[in-house]
This record gives structure tokens, sequence and C-alpha cells, in this order.
């Protein structure tokens, strides 16, 4: 089979309860787990070599997004959100995708405890302002899917593998 004729690996999008918090929530883990899987057992060092003008990496598109779940549910300051697309060279593929996901499950954390979406997101610093739970969803909704489609393209010019 060449690489053109690859199986396609795809998982249709969940079935959720009916409630907006369980839609939004349902499509977001999704898509988390779409990304962190096309990352997760890329070959390196293909993973972190750009295959594209702007320099986007796979292995960056995961760091960026792990930036990003912390920033909006956990409060973490963010200076230089382009520098989040980089990668030390001591981390791993595995390494990135561990972060990802502690980040994902302490995000998790924080919305379990929230049940009101118009509410705000919980911040560890007082006085600085936060959007509401349902803003941050759709945000990192938002985010995820776009950099999601990009990992899509990037895994495919390393190896072939298509899907989500």
């Amino acid at each position: 089979m060449t690489i053109g004729q690859r199986r396609r690996k795809d998982n249709p999008p969940p079935r959720t309860a009916n409630g907006e918090s369980e839609v939004l929530r349902g499509f977001l883990d999704y898509l988390r787990e779409s990304i962190a899987a096309k990352v997760d057992g890329a070959p390196e060092p293909m993973a972190r070599t750009s295959a594209v003008p702007s320099g986007t990496t796979l292995i960056g598109l995961l760091n960026h997004l792990t930036h990003v779940e912390r920033w909006i549910f956990l409060g973490d300051d963010v200076d230089d959100w382009q520098a989040t697309f980089s990668v030390a060279p001591a981390d791993s593929i595995a390494d990135v995708v561990d972060r990802y996901r502690d980040a994902v499950d302490r995000a998790n954390d924080v919305l379990d405890g929230c049940p009101d979406l118009s509410a705000p997101v919980p911040r560890p610093k007082p006085g600085k302002p936060a959007p509401s739970i349902r803003w941050a969803l759709t945000h990192m909704i938002e985010e995820t899917g776009r950099h999601a489609g990009h990992a899509d393209i990037l895994r495919e010019l390393i190896d072939g593998s298509t899907g989500r």
C-alpha cells in the first residue's frame, strides 16, 4: 500500500447529551483527543521540522495549545504567543503530549466546578478580568479545531497519515 492509498482512521463527531454544556464540552474533548492523537506517535525529528513557509511544526501546534488551555482555564500568563509554537530540543513528542493532556485534565477539573456557562472562568489571580465559561469553551473549540486542521495537513506531509 502506497502513501496515497493509506486507509483513513476517522472518528465521527461525538454523540452528546442535548444540554449546551455537554455539547460544548463533548466537541472540545473530541477535538482535543483528535489533535493529541495526531501528534502522538509522529516520527521524530519530522514532527519538529516545518514543511510550510510559516515555520509551523506538528509538535509546536500542540505546545501552543497547551499554553492556550493553561491561559484560558488556569489563568497562566503568556508574554509571547509566537514563542509558544517553539519546543525545547530536549522535549520529546511524548513530553509535549503528556503536558498537553495534563493541561486538559486540569482545565476539565476547573470546568467540572463551573456548571453555569455564564459565570466567569475562575482565575487564580484575583483582579484579572475573566471570560465566561461559555466564551472560553467556544474559543477553545475554535482554537483547537483550527490547529487540528493544520495538524492534519502537517501529519499527512510527514508520513501520509490522514483522518482524525
